[in-house]
């Protein structure tokens, strides 16, 4: 829960705790309240409902996870290609007997080859690994929600939502590259919000320990540990898929101005001149470990001589100097996986266009079957990249909410969630409307944890005044009410995903029960 000087800070919709004692002398209260962070990690029952709802997310994820039996969708590459690199330390082409031409970094084939070291060459062995990241990406959301809210509930719902939702679902229960994206750039932007309350927290200790803005220009020197190791996962995101790199800037972006309005929280006189200097340095040196990182994710391809164009100077005529020219190798392959993609636009059944996405317009088949005794003559076993159409049809208007609360109320955490939102969609309308690129809606997947705190937010809205509530104050009829809303839209989600669930894990059903599920008709199957 908030306390009351936060809630007057940051119009935390939702019920404050007891207030915290006022500073020493020398520190106006109203800065102390504009410097608020979330200090209570440790509340026992925050964590008790990360566990028990990641509890429930790993119930969902990990049952029957070995069925399907055999490769379903893009299976057939990325479990290869893992179990390869166990072996040859690159992708290689039995074919060929030779290394593989592939267009994705190697750290996602290599987080699966870890369930194929364990399990075997399996489904079980190469879909564990997806099924850990999802669990993972589950309660990365629910700690960032508890972060913004301050709200054990809030952060549960966010964390139930998600658990429930059929599109990350069957994207845990795959082994397919979006997974691991999603959870690490999830994971770089909750570094990116404790950065934020380190730097506030640690202003607010300077102006304690006697700091004077109005005398002293420069700012406190503070060494962002967080804003490094979200860098250390950002890198990490891009050895998955380059597509990570859609969120640079807008993650740059949003470091760039927190740090701005603390130190003009702080009193700093020209809060934006007094500290770009060391906010650009900083953002920097978090880039470059984003690079070394992502550089150590091709590890197998620099210590073996078999990688894919690991020689592609040397066999061309060209000097090829130690360390350098394996770089300048491995350049030459980026760019000839860059013209790749950009020049993919081969037609496909399933392929979808972003502003599909959100209303479900294609969602991707991944398995389909007919076989076996389901109680009737017909049957029908499918496993479809499909969200929860009751969750998934409210991001649009909550969306349309959440903007709508970013500038009346000028909440830092709206526009936070709606820059993730941004990230996730704004470059593939771009690509779509420029060159027609290939596209499938599971491309949405890293901006999904957005969605889902755009629409908890806007649930928490619902529940409570702009203003909080005072201490041990009775609940109100509007709330009241509010509560009933939040808590029947939940059900409503729980029950449409139990109504879905056999298409999401491919449960073997009459064919008419799962024509019944195809509501959109031709545009699901």
């Amino acid at each position: 829960m908030t306390t009351a000087a936060t809630a007057e800070a940051e119009r935390i919709p939702e019920p404050p705790a007891e207030p915290q004692p006022a500073g020493p002398p020398g520190v106006p209260e109203i800065v102390r309240r504009r410097l608020s962070t979330l200090d209570n990690w440790l509340n026992p029952y925050s964590w008790l409902v990360t566990f028990s709802v990641g509890g429930i997310a790993a119930v969902l994820r990990l049952v029957g996870i070995s069925s399907p039996k055999g490769h379903i969708f893009d299976e057939v590459y990325y479990p290869t290609d893992a179990w390869d690199m166990l072996t040859h330390g690159v992708e290689w082409d039995e074919k060929t007997n030779g290394p593989a031409y592939v267009v994705h970094p190697p750290l996602g084939k290599w987080l699966i080859s870890l369930g194929e070291l364990v399990w075997g060459n399996t489904e079980t062995g190469w879909r564990v690994p997806a099924a850990v990241a999802g669990i993972l990406m589950i309660i990365i959301l629910i700690r960032v929600a508890y972060r913004l809210f301050h709200s054990v509930l809030l952060a549960g719902m966010a964390g139930l939502l998600m658990s429930l939702d059929g599109f990350q679902l069957v994207l845990s229960r795959t082994s397919l590259l979006d997974i691991f994206l999603g959870t690490f750039v999830l994971a770089s932007f909750a570094a990116l919000v404790i950065d934020r309350d380190h730097y506030r927290r640690n202003l607010l200790r300077a102006l304690e320990n006697g700091y004077d803005p109005s005398r002293t220009p420069t700012v406190p020197r503070i060494i962002p540990w967080w804003l490094l190791a979200g860098g250390v996962l950002f890198g990490l995101a891009c050895g998955v898929k380059w597509s990570a790199l859609f969120f640079l800037p807008f993650f740059g972006a949003l470091v760039l101005v927190w740090r701005v309005q603390a130190r003009r929280s702080a009193g700093i006189r020209g809060p934006f001149l007094a500290g770009v200097f060391g906010d650009i340095g900083w953002s920097i040196t978090s880039v470059a470990l984003a690079m070394i990182f992502y550089l150590a994710t091709w590890t197998g391809w620099f210590v073996t001589n078999d990688g894919y164009f690991r020689h592609y100077r040397a066999d061309n005529g060209l000097s090829e100097p130690p360390i350098l020219g394996a770089l300048l190798n491995l350049w030459h392959y980026h760019q000839q996986a860059y013209d790749f993609h950009s020049g993919l636009t081969e037609r496909h059944p399933y392929q979808s266009w972003p502003w599909q996405w959100l209303l479900l317009g294609r969602p991707v088949s991944f398995y389909w079957g007919n076989t076996g005794n389901c109680g009737s003559p017909s049957c029908a076993r499918e496993v479809l990249l499909l969200g929860t159409p009751v969750l998934w049809w409210s991001f649009i208007p909550a969306l349309a909410a959440l903007l709508w609360f970013a500038v009346a109320r000028r909440d830092w955490r709206a526009y936070a969630i709606l820059t993730g939102v941004a990230a996730g969609f704004l470059p593939w309308f771009y690509y779509a409307l420029k060159d027609g690129r290939t596209m499938f809606s599971f491309y949405v997947l890293p901006a999904l944890p957005f969605l889902i705190l755009a629409v908890v937010y806007v649930l928490g809205a619902i529940m409570t005044p702009a203003e909080g509530i005072a201490p041990g104050a009775k609940r109100t009829d509007r709330q009241l009410v509010g509560i009933i809303i939040a808590t029947t839209y939940v059900v409503l989600v729980a029950a449409c995903f139990v109504y879905f669930y056999p298409i999401f894990v491919g449960k073997l059903i009459p064919y008419n029960a799962w024509a019944a599920r195809m509501w959109l008709g031709g545009r699901w199957i």
